[in-house]
């Protein structure tokens, strides 16, 4: 199962810290949504997001569901309908709301939620005072990062549906990037190894990241930043959506069938962009955002290269620290790369990787409900790497496996490039 890393700690330091944690992150949710009103708190603009009532409710769900009902024997349930409702994938644990149809609920209102969100707290205090022992110390800890997830999907959900408002309205007005130009790209070599994938056990993870196995990489060289706008400009210019000899077969039938012609928030042939700002000059600097994989692929195909392996990737973050553009007081939108070297692997735009999400040689699914959290979603998606703009940095590592469907764009991904040395 997802583990913390320091079962080593006594349980009462361990509990005290969690408790700060917990407060922080909670916290930080509550932030995330303080310029939002009860209208944009209950719309799903499609059936991938989730409206942000939805995102307050579910984060709180899970820790009534998996440490308050079995942890505290006087607990009571905040409302019985609420399991059904805010429930998401857990299907061990019981029925769910169809996800496709989280729009339409209305009830419990915004406020209600919140009164929820308030009472969780309260009695998560009380059991994080009481102390846990090891095992629930890590599903506190799974609880936490599971809502960072959450922070991040409440984001993109949110300038999804702001988006389709034809008022432009921005989410904060305070979230411009400061523009700069980009260093001109260039390539990194590595050479042929025998190298380590996956979590080497220091700190917290989540079980698809391990185990932690050894993996051949031929030579490979990495781009030494993102593509920029401009350059998915000249793929644009170029044609590149209109010439199936780039495509993959699905891929050019997304095409058809959405009438994909640019990135998702790109506006004016490029010139424009929503952003969660409003609509905005396209920073042409600043590395493409929400591409799927199938534009991504298409668009290395173009340029001459590929996308690397999650492996690659990995292997070249190595001994990197998480430093970058994040949801921690950043602009909330990808910046123009302001170092030269091996430049935003972490932050700025999720990448996508050439790797189907699959399990880890020897991978084995946690017993009981948090099994479904990742093994069940081992199929017919493709790995991301990397954070973005609005990520959490202390919810990154570099063995982190992110996961989406081929055909996503409403998350910020982006491209980089690799090829065969």
């Amino acid at each position: 199962m997802m583990t913390s890393g320091v079962a080593g700690a006594p349980a009462a330091d361990r509990t005290t810290e969690l408790r700060s944690r917990f407060e922080v992150v909670r916290s930080f949710t509550m932030e995330l949504v303080r310029d939002l009103g009860d209208e944009d708190c209950a719309v799903q603009s499609m059936p991938d997001v989730s409206p942000t009532k939805w995102h307050l409710a579910h984060t709180s769900w899970f820790f009534e569901n998996f440490l308050l009902q079995p942890e505290l024997d006087d607990y009571r349930v905040f409302d019985p309908a609420y399991g059904y409702l805010f429930n998401s994938y857990y299907n061990s644990v019981g029925s769910m709301h169809p996800r496709a149809q989280r729009g339409l609920i209305t009830r419990p209102s915004l406020s209600a939620v919140l009164d929820y969100r308030e009472h969780v707290d309260a009695q998560m205090a009380r059991l994080l005072d009481r102390g846990l022992p090891a095992e629930q110390q890590a599903l506190v800890e799974l609880g936490l990062n599971h809502e960072q997830q959450h922070q991040e999907l409440l984001l993109t959900d949110i300038k999804h549906v702001l988006s389709h408002n034809p008022t432009n309205p921005s989410y904060r007005t305070t979230v411009e990037a400061v523009r700069g130009a980009a260093p001109a790209l260039s390539w990194h070599r590595f050479d042929e190894a025998l190298v380590e994938i996956g979590d080497a056990g220091e700190g917290f993870a989540y079980d698809n990241e391990r185990p932690r196995h050894r993996h051949y990489l031929a030579g490979f060289e990495l781009a030494s930043r993102p593509v920029t706008n401009a350059e998915f400009r000249a793929f644009v210019d170029d044609g590149g959506y209109q010439d199936p000899l780039l495509w993959l077969s699905d891929g050019w039938e997304a095409l058809a069938r959405d009438g994909i012609r640019g990135p998702l928030y790109w506006r004016d042939g490029g010139d424009r962009e929503f952003t969660l700002a409003g609509e905005r000059d396209v920073d042409d600097h600043a590395p493409v955002a929400h591409v799927s994989y199938y534009e991504a692929d298409a668009y290395a195909r173009w340029a001459g290269a590929r996308l690397p392996t999650e492996f690659e990737w990995e292997h070249a973050a190595r001994g990197q620290a998480v430093e970058g553009n994040f949801v921690d007081g950043g602009p909330l939108q990808p910046q123009a790369a302001q170092a030269t070297g091996l430049a935003q692997q972490f932050g700025d735009v999720w990448e996508w990787t050439a790797s189907s999400y699959a399990p880890y040689p020897g991978f084995r699914v946690a017993e009981g409900a948090v099994g479904e959290y990742n093994g069940k979603f081992m199929c017919n998606q493709y790995v991301l790497r990397g954070g973005s703009c609005v990520s959490s940095a202390s919810h990154l590592r570099g063995s982190y496996r992110n996961f989406f469907y081929p055909d996503a764009r409403w998350q910020f991904s982006g491209i980089r490039l690799a090829k065969d040395s």
